[in-house]
């Protein structure tokens, strides 16, 4: 219940605020979109060169945040109408909650960055998981790496109510893992890499697919937003899926890779790590069945339903069918297409 109250706590009020603000916005002629720092992708490429300004014909303005839980709240309280890599999980726990919030894409796979990482000197295993019991673990509550976190835990047969969890972004995870005042952390990007300096993983992104554990951000916005700009959101992922393209190709990313760095806040070195580890679906990829043609819709709710039983939230939806809304992306295929 501890978890729940935390999670349900910060919901609360942004499902409140979700309205006509957000489907409103893009009518003074710019919007914002939501993205993530230490998380460097194709699409920042295309940002920093102004191609979304330019091929949509409004003034995009950029916002970092350090959760998905915090781009659910922006949106519902109309700041941000696109959010760029939103995990899944706190997709399901804003939806679960009321929030109308729908997926346009498929951002990225990458079941290798998103994980949990024990202090070394507990010298614990996958083989002696269960002495976690009792410990304090820092977990970045109603993301994809507290979907990993429940997941693994499960596998693992350690009771969660027998840890103490401290709801904590990855970086400050990170930080508190090298200072010993937590004895496991979770997160991804940067902030995963920096933990693992000072602990090691339980199961590697392999061993997590194996049992069913899949982690995959998605671009989401207000369904309202969405329905009233969808040529506008169309325009939007043809860019993001063009600048996939170039990186997929391979022969752009020596032009690419010090832009991305940047804008990431990285070193290209880290960057090129971090992207090693990255899957960028194409269109024709994202519309399979896989992915938003059935696959995503049956994830997210394995997911409710796994939150759920931890208690985190209250309910899961029926299904997550009206969540997802492909209209924009097959617009945008169209779009490549006839260019």
């Amino acid at each position: 219940m501890k978890l729940k109250s935390k999670l349900l706590g910060a919901l609360a009020g942004a499902v409140m605020l979700t309205g006509a603000q957000s489907a409103s916005a893009a009518g003074h002629g710019e919007i914002t979109v939501g993205y993530f720092l230490e998380w460097p992708m194709p699409f920042q490429f295309a940002k920093v060169k102004g191609e979304y300004d330019k091929e949509m014909g409004v003034k995009v303005n950029w916002v970092s945040f350090d959760t998905g839980t915090a781009m659910s709240a922006a949106m519902a309280s109309g700041d941000v109408q696109i959010s760029v890599s939103q995990g899944v999980p706190p997709f399901v726990v804003a939806t679960s909650a009321g929030q109308d919030l729908q997926i346009v894409d498929v951002a990225v796979s990458y079941s290798d960055n998103d994980n949990c990482v024990v202090r070394s000197d507990l010298e614990i295993d996958k083989n002696s998981a269960g002495e976690l019991a009792g410990k304090k673990v820092a977990v970045p509550l109603g993301t994809a790496a507290h979907y990993g976190f429940l997941r693994q835990m499960a596998h693992f047969g350690v009771d969660v109510s027998s840890l103490t969890v401290v709801d904590m972004a990855p970086a400050e995870g990170a930080a508190a893992l090298s200072q010993g005042s937590v004895d496991m952390a979770c997160g991804w990007g940067g902030a995963l890499r920096r933990m693992k300096e000072h602990g090691n993983v339980l199961l590697t992104g392999a061993e997590k697919e194996a049992l069913g554990i899949l982690v995959f951000d998605v671009t989401s916005s207000p369904a309202a937003f969405v329905a009233e700009n969808s040529a506008l959101v169309a325009k939007f992922l043809s860019v993001t899926a063009k600048a996939n393209a170039e990186w997929n190709s391979g022969k752009m990313k020596d032009e690419m890779l010090p832009v991305i760095a940047k804008d990431s806040g990285m070193d290209p070195e880290a960057t090129a790590a971090t992207m090693a580890t990255f899957v960028f679906p194409s269109v024709e990829e994202q519309l399979s069945k896989k992915w938003l043609g059935g696959g995503a819709q049956t994830f997210m709710k394995g997911v409710a339903d796994v939150f759920v039983k931890a208690g985190s939230i209250d309910k899961a939806r029926p299904n997550y069918d009206s969540a997802v809304n492909t209209g924009p992306l097959k617009a945008a295929e169209k779009m490549m297409m006839a260019n």
